[in-house]
């Protein structure tokens, strides 16, 4: 699996683990800062620490919905968080944001862009995360193409049967 890893990731995963067996390439993503190359404009992954995750509720919010609209239109786009929802929802961070509006301002992007996000917990689960969701749309790409090719395969037998 080779994944794409946005330029301007400033700490990005390396899916180092064996259990992976991909592939990191630096490259300019349009939306997210993970996706596969050749499928960036079908997946792709935003990660976010927390105090970037905040910024984003509120200073940076505008310019966020903005990302968010264009992921929408993506096959598939999830948001992975390097903490649990509980620091987001105590407040655990360095914000005046009121953790209740944080909390609301997340559940609402889900349910208004159809966008998953998920509190990881932890920068290597978040990594994990990442990697398996793209694995798991690369899995389902391949077998929807392979549908396609059989698909193809049974009507040009036809179409020969048809021909003779």
């Amino acid at each position: 699996m080779r994944i794409i890893a946005d330029t301007r990731e400033q700490a990005p995963f390396t899916f180092a683990h064996p259990r992976y067996a991909a592939q990191v390439e630096a490259g300019a993503l349009t939306i997210g800062d993970y996706s596969l190359a050749g499928l960036a404009d079908r997946v792709a992954v935003e990660r976010k620490s927390l105090p970037d995750l905040v910024a984003c509720l509120g200073r940076e919010r505008e310019r966020f919905e903005r990302e968010l609209q264009r992921a929408a239109a993506l096959d598939a786009f999830m948001v992975v968080v390097e903490a649990p929802w509980a620091d987001l929802a105590q407040g655990q961070y360095r914000s005046a944001l009121n953790p209740h509006a944080a909390c609301q301002s997340v559940l609402a992007f889900q349910a208004r862009y159809r966008v998953a996000f998920l509190f990881a917990g932890t920068r290597a689960a978040a990594e994990y995360a990442t990697w398996g969701f793209l694995r798991q749309y690369l899995e389902g790409a391949r077998k929807r193409l392979l549908a396609v090719v059989k698909a193809q395969g049974e009507q040009d037998a036809l179409e020969g049967q048809d021909a003779a």
